[in-house]
C-alpha cells in the first residue's frame, strides 16, 4: 500500500504556528483578569488579619492603663483615697507624666492613668517601633502605629472639650488609636473612673 502526499497531510493533525499563537494570547488575557479578581481579595484578607492584631494591641494597652491608679494623687492600690474628696487633694489638672522633664518618667514607670497622655509609637508619628511597658520592642507590631490621649470627662459624652475640664474627678476618657500597616486607623476608647 502507498501512500501519496496529499493523504499524509490530511491525516497529520496538530495547531498551525497562528492557531497556538492566539492560544497563548487568549490565555494571557485570562490570567490577566483572574489575577486582578484575585487581588483585592488578598488585600481585604490581609486587612481582617491587621486588624485583628490593631485590637489585640489596644486591648493589652487598655488593660495596662486601666491597672494604674485614677490620679497621681490617688491612693495607688485604689479605694482608700480619692482624689477630689473632701479630706483628699484635689486631682491633678495637666495630662501626661507627672515630672517637668518627661524624659525621667517613662512608660515603665507611669503610676496613674493620665501619665499616658502623648505616648506615641511608630514611624507614621516619626517615633520607635511599638515597645512593651518594658522599653522592649514588640516585633508582632512592626510597622504599627499607635497614639493615645487621656482627658477629663465629667459628663461621659465621649469629647474632650473645655467643658469637661472643670470636673476633673470623676471620670477620664483614655483613647487609643491603632494604625495598621496598611494605613487603616481603628480607635478604641474607655473610661476610667475615680474608684
Amino acid at each position: 500500500m502507498r501512500f501519496s502526499r496529499s493523504s499524509f497531510r490530511i491525516q497529520q493533525q496538530g495547531f498551525t504556528l497562528i492557531e497556538t499563537i492566539v492560544g497563548i494570547v487568549v490565555l494571557a488575557i485570562s490570567f490577566s483578569v483572574l489575577t486582578t479578581l484575585i487581588y483585592p481579595i488578598s488585600q481585604q484578607s490581609a486587612d481582617q488579619l491587621h486588624q485583628v492584631k490593631a485590637a489585640e494591641l489596644a486591648q493589652a494597652m487598655l488593660n495596662e492603663i486601666q491597672n494604674k491608679a485614677f490620679d497621681q494623687k490617688s491612693d495607688m492600690a485604689g479605694g482608700l483615697l480619692r482624689c477630689g474628696e473632701v479630706a483628699a487633694p484635689a486631682c491633678s489638672t495637666t495630662m501626661g507624666p507627672d515630672t517637668v522633664d518627661t524624659t525621667t518618667e517613662t512608660r515603665a514607670t507611669f503610676n496613674d492613668v493620665d501619665d499616658y497622655h502623648g505616648l506615641e509609637y511608630g514611624d507614621k508619628y516619626g517615633k520607635e517601633e511599638v515597645k512593651n511597658s518594658q522599653g522592649q520592642e514588640i516585633d508582632l507590631y512592626l510597622g504599627y502605629a499607635m497614639r493615645i490621649s487621656v482627658c477629663n470627662d465629667a459628663n461621659y459624652n465621649g469629647s474632650c472639650s473645655a467643658n469637661n475640664s472643670g470636673n476633673n474627678s470623676t471620670a477620664k476618657l483614655i483613647t487609643v488609636i491603632i494604625t495598621t500597616p496598611t494605613d487603616f486607623s481603628i480607635t478604641f476608647a474607655t473610661y476610667r473612673a475615680n474608684f
